[in-house]
């Protein structure tokens, strides 16, 4: 049957909007492009730069070919764990309007931007066919199934399922376990398996500073990330124009601007935070830790980010702080080497912002995202809310079978690819710089010219003996 032309309305509204959120997620490419570049030392700022652009368009057929029947496919074969046939996009748009191509491209941006929070991890040290074999594995595999558990109406996470997990299902409202915690995990393992750059820790397991190249692309990157992240999480409520039963409310407007709100005060809070802790232990201020500390606190914020006050999302930004800085100081204890932070920030902040809306969860705001605002509807919600724990209960699930999934999935990946040895670049070419042995040329000036400059402290050391 035709819709009505109300119907065609809300319709329209609510495409415009979703699609204008998924431009914003996708400008987060640029942000990690600038953010990464600006990490590296210049001489591998073009591989990096490559490496986030490969990521967009690896992994932009890939997630088309397998990755979106795997999260969001219907039909015969749906199941809680893996979802269903392949090419779900062959017959959208339908009558109900679910899963047309403006929801395509929505969570395609969210796709490509679990492998470029990996890529990270390890950058300056990887061979360029490496990123192209997880990169697509990462955006048409693994990523989709966790979205599947958790977003996908039949997965056995979802807060929408007929089924609910401890009577609840898990609140991953934008993704702080499905795209940070897959995309954190998964640096984890790629980042141990291939072992800490050259000079980065010393025969003592000392940690020798490797500062990135330019402070100035890592702080625009930092506020693209933000701009971007305005169309990550409140742009997750992908229809703004609901019909709430018997209220007079007119749809999500409010939850949409609150969830603006509350993700400004955490990445803010952890901001400062960062600031003023990495102060007291380092004994000056730095512009680099405060972008990490902001972005730790839209990682954690984003799980819970449309179900919490606005205090509570301080709350949550004052912990991802600490969480990022002892998780950075673990790191250095077992010379873990991540260039970018992006295991400690993602992963583990991504970890506890799962855990925080378990614990602070309304649930006014539960019922709001998740049935509509459903009048006499009962849901669990926050612990420290007095929801009980059953919330709790499916967020720490959620984190458990992220943990397990990437780890059996891209930890045989990356060890793979390491005993084939296509993961790794020689040593010769990463003192050289990825730049020059791979890329034919560094990204500011012609080859020739800094080939001698990046090989002098190489044939410095071969002379010395060392």
């Amino acid at each position: 049957m035709a819709a009505s032309w109300e119907e065609s309305v809300e319709y329209s509204i609510n495409t415009i909007y979703l699609l204008f959120s998924a431009y914003l997620v996708f400008v987060m490419q640029l942000g990690f492009a600038m953010l990464c570049a600006g990490s590296v030392r210049a001489k591998n700022a073009l591989n990096i730069m490559l490496t986030n652009v490969v990521d967009a368009v690896v992994g932009s057929l890939s997630y088309y070919l397998f990755g979106f029947a795997f999260a969001f496919g219907e039909g015969s074969d749906a199941n809680p764990f893996i979802g269903t046939s392949f090419f779900a996009l062959k017959d959208i748009p339908n009558s109900t309007y679910d899963y047309d191509y403006s929801f395509f491209l929505f969570q395609w941006a969210f796709a490509i931007a679990v492998a470029g929070i990996t890529s990270g991890s390890v950058a300056e040290r990887t061979q360029f066919s490496a990123y192209l074999i997880f990169s697509c594995f990462l955006s048409g595999f693994v990523y989709p199934v966790v979205a599947h558990w958790v977003w996908s109406s039949t997965g056995w996470l979802s807060p929408n399922s007929s089924n609910l997990l401890f009577t609840s299902g898990a609140i991953d409202f934008a993704g702080s376990g499905v795209v940070h915690l897959v995309g954190g995990v998964a640096g984890l393992w790629g980042s141990f398996i291939e072992g800490p750059r050259v000079g980065r820790f010393d025969a003592f397991r000392n940690a020798i500073p490797i500062r990135g190249h330019n402070a100035t692309l890592v702080v625009l990157g930092t506020f693209l990330l933000w701009f971007g992240w305005f169309g990550f999480n409140p742009g997750s409520f992908d229809k703004i124009l609901v019909a709430y039963p018997n209220t007079s409310n007119q749809g999500n407007w409010t939850g949409v601007g609150r969830t603006a709100v509350t993700t400004t005060l955490a990445g803010s809070t952890a901001g400062i935070v960062t600031l003023f802790g990495r102060r007291l232990l380092v004994g000056h201020w730095d512009a680099l830790d405060v972008c990490n500390g902001v972005l730790g606190g839209f990682v954690a914020i984003t799980s819970g980010c449309a179900v919490v006050e606005p205090w509570a999302a301080v709350v949550c930004g004052f912990f991802a702080a600490w969480v990022l800085i002892g998780l950075n100081i673990l790191a250095l204890k077992l010379q873990f080497d991540d260039p970018l932070e992006a295991a400690q920030l993602h992963g583990g902040c991504g970890a506890w912002g799962l855990i925080f809306t378990g614990l602070f969860a309304k649930e006014e705001f539960v019922v709001q995202a998740y049935n509509s605002g459903a009048v006499g509807t009962v849901r669990p919600y926050g612990l420290f809310m007095g929801g009980g724990w059953g919330l709790l209960g499916a967020q720490v699930a959620e984190l458990l079978a992220i943990v397990g999934w990437v780890s059996l999935t891209m930890g045989p990946l990356f060890y793979t690819l390491h005993k084939l040895n296509i993961l790794r670049i020689s040593v010769d070419d990463e003192i050289a710089g990825l730049d020059v042995s791979s890329h034919g040329g560094h990204a500011y000036v012609h080859a020739e010219e800094d080939r001698p400059r990046f090989y002098a402290d190489y044939v410095r050391i071969q002379d010395n003996g060392s």
